[in-house]
């Protein structure tokens, strides 16, 4: 049976991996782009778009999931508008 990690588990461990071992790379080369994170691995995929770099991470990890983000920013995605 796969090893399956609850969702507080598989955040704190992904981010634990980029903040460690992957942020100041990535962040030099490869910032606005998205990284899915499969932290039982420790292994990352990137792409142009959230669902490109989540397909990688489910085509090599079908069962098991993978935190996304973007790369140098403090959430995938921003909801909302902001007008100084």
């Amino acid at each position: 049976m796969p090893e399956v990690l609850d969702t507080d588990e598989i955040v704190r461990q992904a981010t634990e991996f980029y903040d460690s071992e992957l942020r100041q790379t990535l962040e030099a080369d490869h910032r606005d782009e998205f990284i899915a994170i499969e932290p039982i691995s420790r292994t990352y995929y990137l792409g142009h778009t959230m669902v490109e770099a989540g397909r990688k991470a489910r085509a090599m990890y079908p069962d098991r999931r993978s935190y996304l983000m973007r790369v140098g920013h403090k959430s995938a995605m921003q909801i909302g508008w902001y007008e100084p």
